[in-house]
C-alpha cells in the first residue's frame, strides 16, 4: 500500500499517519495482518468520529432509499457508493480523504476525493504541504524568455491514484508573463495544456498568486507573473472496470503537452510561443493495486 511505502518519509517531515475506518476491531486487525500495515487503524463502529468530522457518507442511503432510481441518485451512487451490494453498501463509511491535524488537534488541510475508487497519493499531499524534499524531476529547458523544470509528485502510481505535475517557471529578467485576467487585455494567458490521454483525467490547473504590472502608455493595470512561479495540474488515473481492463498490462503512463505563453518587457511583446513537454510515470502492476482498505 502507498502510504505504508511512505512511512519514512513521512516520519523525516515530522508527519505520522493513521487511519480511521467504521469496521470493528477484528476486521481491522485481521486487514492489517494481511497488508503487513504497521501504522495504526482506527475502529470507528457506529461512525461517531466520522459524523463529529462532518464526512459521513449520505449518498449510501440514497442508494437504497426509496429514491434510488432517480437520475441524479443514480449518478452520485455511481461516484460515492461500492456499487452493487444491496443493503450491505457500508451505511456508515465516511467520504474518502485525508485530514492533516496539528499536535493540538487542529485541522489544518485536508484533501478528499470526487470518486469512492480514487485515492490521492502521500506524495502529492507533501508536495502539496511543501514537505516533499526529493521532487521527481522529468525535464529543463529554457527559451529567450525563460527557463523552466518539470517535475511530478510521484515516480509510480497505481489506478485510482491523483497526483500532481508541476511546471516551475523561471522569466528572464525584465520579463512578465501574463496571468488569469490578463486575457481581458488582449494577452494571451500563460497556460498549460495536454494532449488526451485515454483513462486519465486532467483537474483545473492551478496558478499561484500574481502580481500586476502597470504599462504605463496605455495605463493598463495587468496581472502578470514577474518572480518566479509553479503551475500545478492534478492527475487522476481512471478507476472504472473500462479503466481497470484498457491499463491491464501498462506499465509507463506518458503524458504530452506544451506550455502557452506570451513574454512582454517594458518596451515591447514577444511573439506567442508553444513549447512542448511531456511527463512519464510508473504504472504499478495489478497484484499492487487490490483493495485499500476492508469493506
Amino acid at each position: 500500500m502507498e502510504l505504508q511505502d511512505q512511512l519514512e518519509e513521512l516520519a523525516a517531515a515530522g508527519l505520522g499517519a493513521a487511519a480511521i475506518s467504521y469496521d470493528s476491531v477484528e476486521v481491522l486487525a485481521d486487514f492489517a495482518g494481511r497488508r503487513d500495515i504497521t501504522y495504526p487503524l482506527l475502529s470507528d463502529e457506529g461512525s461517531v468520529a466520522i459524523k463529529a468530522f462532518g464526512i459521513l457518507n449520505t449518498v449510501v442511503d440514497e442508494a437504497i432509499g426509496p429514491n434510488k432510481d432517480d437520475p441524479a441518485v443514480r449518478a452520485d451512487t455511481g461516484l460515492y457508493v461500492a456499487v452493487g451490494g444491496g443493503s450491505s453498501l457500508g451505511i456508515g463509511i465516511p467520504f474518502p480523504g485525508t485530514f492533516i491535524v496539528d499536535r493540538k488537534g487542529v485541522v489544518t488541510a485536508r484533501f478528499f476525493e470526487d470518486f469512492y475508487r480514487e485515492r490521492t497519493t502521500t506524495s502529492r499531499i507533501m508536495m502539496r504541504l511543501g514537505k516533499e524534499s526529493d521532487p521527481v524531476a522529468s525535464l529543463e529547458g529554457e527559451t529567450t524568455h525563460l527557463s523552466f523544470r518539470t517535475y511530478q509528485s510521484n515516480e509510480e502510481v497505481s489506478i485510482g491514484a491523483k497526483f500532481t505535475l508541476a511546471l516551475e517557471i523561471t522569466p528572464e529578467p525584465g520579463m512578465h508573463l501574463y496571468a488569469p485576467g490578463a486575457e481581458a487585455f488582449g494577452y494571451k494567458l500563460t497556460r498549460l495544456s495536454f494532449d488526451e490521454a485515454p483513462h486519465l483525467r486532467m483537474l483545473d490547473l492551478e496558478y499561484p498568486e500574481s502580481e500586476i504590472y502597470h504599462f504605463a502608455p496605455l495605463d493598463e493595470h495587468v496581472p502578470t507573473f514577474q518572480q518566479p512561479f509553479t503551475l500545478l495540474q492534478d492527475v487522476v488515473v481512471g478507476a472504472s472496470r473500462e479503466a481497470h481492463q484498457a491499463l491491464d498490462g501498462v506499465e509507463v503512463l506518458t503524458l504530452t503537452g506544451r506550455l502557452d505563453y506570451q513574454a512582454c518587457d517594458d518596451e515591447k511583446c514577444f511573439n506567442p510561443v508553444s513549447v512542448p513537454l511531456s511527463w512519464t510515470v510508473a504504472l504499478a502492476p495489478p497484484d499492487r493495486q487490490r483493495a485499500k482498505r476492508p469493506e
